[in-house]
């Protein structure tokens, strides 16, 4: 596992919609830290850290140092609740995490070699299905990505989920359908065509309603 962040918060008193928009107001995200048999505890952080913090892919699935005061705890963020129209966090939801409880945390999926894939130096085009994948370890052993490497792979060729290479320790969390493509090499003419079916399905229920009188 990489190294962690340091997360810096307070313990808040007041709860309810007007507590969180004066503590908006202040540049602060309410926040709330639950989980390990433990009472939730409310807090706040201050966003411009926090932002900066998001900058970096790997804050979204590593675990974190929390530290309230003086002590500090172990986290992983569980929700993120960004404000639909303006670049402001909202919420924010930490859970405990134990050395000894395995977790579930979605990951980024790193894609490796692609311009240097065979497919695509015959003309192919690198299809990804999927992005990140959710996975099951302990903490200690929580990927900061995973990589898959495309580079022998030739037009006609895919990856399914089962087939992604996990670090030890790792497992996939339950997945519907093992089998779902990660990653296809498409011929040029067929990528032609996925874009173009994809088009008309965005056009799909697009028609002008009438003016109601």
């Amino acid at each position: 596992m990489s190294a962690k962040f340091e997360v810096n918060a307070q313990l808040r008193q007041d709860a309810g919609k007007g507590a969180s928009r004066r503590l908006r107001r202040r540049g602060l995200v309410p926040a709330i830290i639950y989980g390990a048999d433990r009472e939730p505890e409310m807090i706040s952080l201050v966003h411009n850290e926090l932002v900066r913090h998001l900058e970096y892919e790997a804050f979204y699935s590593q675990v974190l140092d929390l530290k309230v005061g003086d002590k500090t705890e172990e986290v992983v963020i569980k929700d993120l609740q960004r404000h639909p129209a303006r670049p402001f966090i909202l919420h924010v939801d930490f859970q405990r995490v134990r050395a000894l409880e395995k977790i579930r945390k979605t990951i980024p999926l790193h894609f490796l070699n692609e311009d240097n894939t065979k497919g695509v130096k015959l003309g192919g085009m690198v299809s990804r299905k999927l992005t990140e994948i959710e996975v099951i370890c302990l903490p200690k052993d929580l990927p900061r990505n995973i990589e898959v490497d495309l580079l022998e792979m030739e037009i006609g060729d895919i990856v399914h989920l089962s087939k992604i290479p996990l670090p030890e320790g790792v497992a996939l969390a339950h997945a519907p359908d093992p089998d779902v493509p990660v990653v296809i090499i498409h011929g040029a003419q067929i990528h032609e065509e996925e874009e173009a079916e994809a088009g008309d399905e965005e056009g799909e229920g697009t028609e002008p309603t009438e003016p109601q009188s």
